[in-house]
């Protein structure tokens, strides 16, 4: 069987990866908080979990894994839209307006993973319908002396988990002295977190032993995650901006309520994202999201085949340039593969390159040589070991033909006229292509091409006329 190793961001080495139970090996993926449409980098643990969920059932097989990806539902930005709705003039309760809301987001969300060829994981709890248990595990908490009630409030004792800080690896003294802490009068010490707040009437809220109040949000995972995968299961994961407080403050709730427990075995984290070499943000007017994209014409695919391009543990720096590099090479990739059955399974080298840590850019590398060599059957079944070239996937670039007609045309008279030392004419072509909207590149494989944002069929259509081709 293949041995898989992964990196464990709680002991920062990377492991042979052991399951509890090799028949049901369990993980769960920080989900989003569904107030608005998923950015680019909501995106990327959604893959790298979506790539790893693939190899664990190829490795242990397709009925051997349960995957659970969470909505968080219960958020003061929700709150905010179902209030700026009602004040809109919706005739809607508040209650009924937050439900409008999330069901509209978590649409969203589904359509723009979909497109991009994640797998729906097996189960989304949502926060709302786990409240029940959130409450007992706080009752719990605090029949253990790890929390306690003050001003309808429940909040962590962070001093009695003295492991707390070992996945971030900071010592909680040193968190205080070098973090803004919300200091209320009623903590016991300013690193405590809150697991339950009060809920004003313009507010949605639940019944509790404090008060009618909402859980705090580090709770919401811990009892999920208990509920659907029990309390120790194989893997937690999310971005690197979940270790600290959000996570941690997970592992001490989950820890100290079920403290024979160990909560998860195995901490995976992915870098964050950029956009041309700078972090994404909208004051710098590079934010967007997976739909902005999509509407722009930019296939699912070719944003797959971008952030699997840089391992999971680096910055991934998403641009123009990778896309429509991407884009080029899926669509030969596509062209190799029309009407070919896959191979019985990948190439073992694909398998070895993702079982190392989900080097996705090394399995890539050996897309490329299965496709160098023409191994149409064997690119095709490796390929959608990596969720590409699946069945489906390609009306993107089969929709082009007649675009691809022209261009490879005007290609070939472009190689005419340098052939015949007519770089005017060679000129005039690569300037017509720019024009138009075409990106050509010539790699040592022979000139690669992509439809930029803003491609204009009718110049390409008048450059053709042009030269002939």
């Amino acid at each position: 069987m293949t041995q898989i190793r992964l990196t464990n961001t709680r002991t920062r080495r990377k492991e042979d990866f052991v399951p509890i139970d090799a028949g049901n090996v369990r993980l769960y993926l920080c989900g989003p908080t569904v107030y608005d449409r998923a950015h680019l980098g909501n995106a990327r643990p959604v893959l790298v979990f979506d790539l790893l969920v693939r190899l664990l059932r190829h490795v242990y097989g397709a009925g051997a894994v349960t995957y659970v990806r969470n909505f968080t539902d219960v958020d003061d930005k929700i709150n905010a839209e179902a209030q700026r709705r009602r004040d809109a003039g919706s005739e809607l309760s508040l209650e009924a307006l937050i439900a409008e809301r999330t069901e509209e987001t978590i649409g969203w969300y589904h359509a723009d993973m979909d497109a991009l060829g994640a797998l729906r994981p097996d189960h989304e709890p949502r926060a709302t319908a786990y409240i029940g248990q959130m409450i007992a595990m706080n009752a719990d908490l605090i029949a253990k002396g790890h929390a306690y009630e003050a001003e309808g409030h429940v909040l962590f004792d962070v001093r009695s988990f003295p492991d707390y800080g070992n996945l971030s690896g900071r010592s909680v003294d040193d968190m205080i002295a070098g973090a803004r802490v919300e200091v209320a009068p009623f903590k016991r010490d300013p690193m405590d977190f809150v697991l339950w707040k009060p809920s004003s009437d313009d507010l949605p809220g639940w019944d509790s032993p404090w008060g009618r109040g909402r859980p705090g949000w580090h709770i919401e995972c811990s009892a999920m995650s208990a509920a659907l995968l029990g309390p120790h299961f194989d893997i937690h994961g999310g971005g690197i901006d979940l270790q600290f407080p959000h996570h941690e403050n997970e592992i001490a709730q989950s820890c100290c309520a079920h403290p024979q427990a160990g909560f998860a075995n195995v901490w995976l984290h992915n870098e964050m994202l950029q956009v041309e070499g700078k972090k994404m943000s909208k004051s710098l007017g590079n934010f967007f999201t997976v739909r902005d994209l999509l509407d722009r014409g930019v296939p699912g695919e070719v944003i797959r085949f971008v952030m699997l391009s840089t391992h999971y543990r680096k910055p991934m720096d998403w641009t123009e340039a990778k896309a429509q590099e991407a884009e080029a090479v899926l669509r030969r990739w596509h062209g190799l593969v029309a009407g070919i059955e896959p191979a019985p399974s990948p190439a073992p080298a694909l398998i070895e390159a993702l079982a190392d840590d989900l080097n996705a850019a090394g399995a890539i590398a050996v897309l490329h040589e299965l496709a160098a060599k023409g191994d149409a059957a064997g690119l095709l079944a490796s390929a959608r070991m990596l969720g590409l070239l699946l069945p489906g996937m390609g009306a993107w670039a089969a929709a082009d033909d007649d675009a691809a007609a022209l261009i490879e045309g005007l290609l070939a008279a472009r190689l005419a006229a340098r052939q015949g030392r007519d770089f005017a004419t060679a000129d005039a072509i690569r300037d017509g292509f720019a024009a138009a909207g075409v990106a050509v590149k010539d790699t040592a494989q022979g000139p690669e091409w992509s439809l930029a944002p803003g491609f204009d069929p009718a110049r390409l259509a008048a450059l053709a006329r042009a030269h002939g081709a």
